[in-house]
């Protein structure tokens, strides 16, 4: 089979440069964009987009088939972002949730102003920023047998990535608060099995149907097939601090969903887990990261993370050795197990030193690529 393609889009989080709090400047940032003739809006090409908040801007890279070139479009958006950031008077820093207190200002959109209007204070003060990966499917039969089969494995995605213990100048006791702000939206979280691309669209179609959620955009389950795309959307996890944790999160979604096609194309089932059980697997991946147990995959059982981590990296074995990223992704583990999760370093920096706002620009320092 052809090489899966693979994208991502990070959310980041633009602060003051001697302070480290959030600022309201997205629209300076994306008139600079324009103005530089850098914008891209075709689906084959990166990007710097707006968001719901105006503290905030999404990159997005275009489809690649290496990890090298993955790595290199990461790094060529984020320092695109940096550049029209730090001319509009910014700093750009790749943070689940702002770790200084801050009121979001809503991006003057229909869109996103029906969104407030219609979930009041949940919309309003949403302001966290994830990481979206794309893979590419060849068919929606294939992406809705690959949403069955990779659900059981996204909490552990989730628990590498974690990267938002903070919120509104509080230690949450959470590695991955973000994870906590998304839920209280009606349609995040996990899915049952679907079973089949009609049954997810009649799915989907409900939801719809019950003006509750208000268009197809709005359905933020964990993972789904992208609807305007040829891709599965994994939308589970934080935006990574490290450029490289992008690239290793990426490449392990895409040898799950290439373990689960071909478990799909040779009949095996999806795992059984119910939703409610993976709802909890989230949740611990979202209270401890790496640092503490998480639960088994397909036992829904007490393990540690380490554990939980290397049951995944054998799952995904022979796709990521027939895709080449076998070597990459051991070394990019090492690396993240080696000087820990944006989560734990937030922490640790500020043992050393209890101001917010310059842990906050150190974060920025190594958000640079």
């Amino acid at each position: 089979m052809p090489m899966r393609t693979i994208g991502v889009e990070e959310e980041l989080l633009l602060v003051d440069p001697e302070t480290g709090r959030p600022v309201a400047i997205a629209g300076s940032v994306l008139d600079r964009v324009r103005s530089s003739g850098s914008e891209e809006t075709e689906d084959d090409e990166g990007a710097v987009e707006g968001e719901l908040q105006q503290q905030q801007i999404e990159i997005g890279t275009p489809p690649c088939r290496s990890l090298d070139e993955l790595g290199s479009q990461v790094r060529r958006w984020r320092h695109e972002a940096i550049g029209h950031a730090e001319r509009a008077g910014a700093r750009i820093v790749a943070v689940g949730t702002s770790p200084l207190a801050v009121v979001p200002t809503l991006t003057i959109k229909p869109r996103y102003q029906a969104m407030v209007a219609n979930f009041g204070l949940t919309a309003a003060e949403q302001l966290s920023c994830g990481c979206h990966v794309h893979i590419g499917v060849s068919s929606e039969e294939e992406g809705v047998a690959v949403l069955d089969r990779i659900r059981v494995w996204l909490p552990a995605l989730l628990a590498l990535s974690t990267n938002s213990p903070y919120w509104q100048g509080t230690d949450t006791g959470y590695a991955s608060f973000r994870s906590q702000t998304w839920a209280r939206l009606p349609t995040a979280g996990p899915t049952e099995i679907f079973g089949s691309a009609d049954r997810y669209h009649n799915y989907v179609e409900t939801l719809l149907d019950t003006k509750v959620v208000l268009d197809e955009g709005m359905v933020y389950f964990h993972a789904r097939l992208s609807h305007h795309l040829p891709t599965v959307e994994i939308r589970i996890t934080d935006v990574c601090l490290e450029a490289d944790d992008s690239v290793l999160i990426a490449a392990l979604t895409r040898g799950l969903v290439e373990t689960a096609a071909r478990n799909w194309h040779a009949g095996a089932p999806p795992p059984p887990t119910d939703a409610t059980l993976l709802r909890l697997a989230t949740w611990r991946a979202g209270r401890s990261g790496l640092g503490d147990q998480l639960l088994d995959p397909v036992r829904a059982t007490p393990s540690p993370a380490k554990k939980v981590i290397a049951n995944l990296v054998e799952h995904v074995a022979d796709a990521l050795r027939d895709a080449g990223d076998d070597t990459i992704v051991a070394e990019l583990l090492a690396a993240l197990f080696s000087r820990g999760t944006g989560a734990s370093r937030q922490r640790a920096w500020t043992e050393e030193s209890s101001d917010l706002g310059a842990m906050v620009l150190r974060m920025a320092d190594v958000t640079n690529p």
